[in-house]
C-alpha cells in the first residue's frame, strides 16, 4: 500500500471528536505530542505513563489549550501484572463505557549493549516494557474496543534489529508480529483496525539517552510525526489494517 498520503496526513479539526483514546508513554516524546494533538481534535484522552509528574504536566498543557480535560493513569509497564491491567480496563469501562483507540507507544531501551553482556533480569525488564506489557494491556482492553463503533489499535514499532539493540530490538520485532496477528484475527463481524507506525529517528529523550553526542536538532520533533497516528486512529483509515507505516530514516547504531 502506498503510504505517502498517510505520512503527509493533515487531520481535520473534528477528526477525533468524542473518541476515547488510551495512550501509553504519554508523559513525553511522541506520546505527549500525540496526546495533545488528539485532545485538540476532540478526543477524551487517558494519559498512561510511569511518571505521574510528567502526565500531570501534559494534563495542564491540554487543559490550558482549551481541549477536553484528559484522565491520568500512572502505571509502570515493567512491574504491572494482569490484575493491574484488568483494573485499568474496569476503570475505563466505568468512566467511559468503551475505548475507541489504544496507542501502545511506551518504550524503554536500557542502553545499547552486546547480547553477551545482557543479564537475564535486564532482558526480562526490557521485554516487559516493550512487548509483554503492550500485549497484556491490549488483551485487557479488547472487550472495551469491541464495544466501540469504530475501534483502532496503533503500535509504535522500530526497525532496530541490529547489533547492540538487544532485548529492545527483539521486542520491537515481536510487536510487529503481534500487530499483524491481531489485524488478521479482527477482520470480520467485529472489526478492529490494528496498525503500526515506525517513526524512525525522532528527537526524543529516549534517543538522547542512547545517543548523547547527536545533534537532536537534526531530527524531527515528536510533533512532526503524529500525523500517521492520527490518521490510523480516525475514521479516514476505515478498512486499513495490518499496516506498518514507516517514516524517515531508521535509527543507526
Amino acid at each position: 500500500m502506498n503510504t505517502k498520503h498517510i505520512i503527509s496526513y493533515t487531520a481535520p479539526p473534528d477528526l477525533l471528536q468524542d473518541r476515547v483514546l488510551l495512550i501509553t508513554g504519554a508523559g513525553n516524546g511522541i506520546g505527549r505530542a500525540l496526546a495533545k494533538a488528539s485532545a485538540r481534535l476532540g478526543a477524551r484522552v487517558v494519559l498512561l505513563d510511569r511518571n505521574l509528574c510528567a502526565i500531570e504536566g501534559v494534563y495542564d498543557e491540554i487543559e490550558d489549550a482549551g481541549s477536553p480535560p484528559p484522565a491520568l493513569y500512572p502505571l509502570d509497564l515493567e512491574g504491572a501484572n494482569m490484575d493491574d491491567y484488568a483494573e485499568l480496563a474496569a476503570t475505563i469501562k466505568r468512566e467511559y463505557g468503551r475505548l475507541d483507540g489504544l496507542v501502545n507507544n511506551a518504550g524503554w531501551v536500557s542502553g545499547l549493549t552486546p547480547v553477551e553482556h545482557y543479564d537475564m533480569q535486564r532482558w526480562m525488564r526490557v521485554m516487559m516494557v516493550n512487548l509483554n506489557g503492550p500485549f497484556a494491556l491490549t488483551h485487557a482492553c479488547l472487550g472495551l474496543l469491541k464495544a466501540a463503533p469504530d475501534p483502532s489499535i496503533v503500535f509504535s514499532t522500530d526497525d532496530c534489529q541490529r547489533a547492540y539493540w538487544g532485548a529492545y530490538g527483539v521486542a520491537k520485532q515481536g510487536i510487529l508480529g503481534l500487530m499483524r496477528i491481531l489485524a488478521a484475527e479482527y477482520q470480520g463481524d467485529i472489526p478492529i483496525r490494528v496498525n503500526a507506525v515506525d517513526p524512525g529517528v525522532v528527537a526524543t529523550d529516549m534517543r538522547r539517552e542512547n545517543y548523547p553526542g547527536e545533534d537532536m536538532d537534526s531530527h524531527p520533533a515528536p510533533e512532526a510525526v503524529v500525523g500517521p497516528y492520527l490518521y490510523l486512529l480516525g475514521p479516514d483509515s476505515r478498512g486499513v489494517t495490518g499496516l506498518n507505516v514507516e517514516l524517515g530514516r531508521k535509527a543507526q547504531t
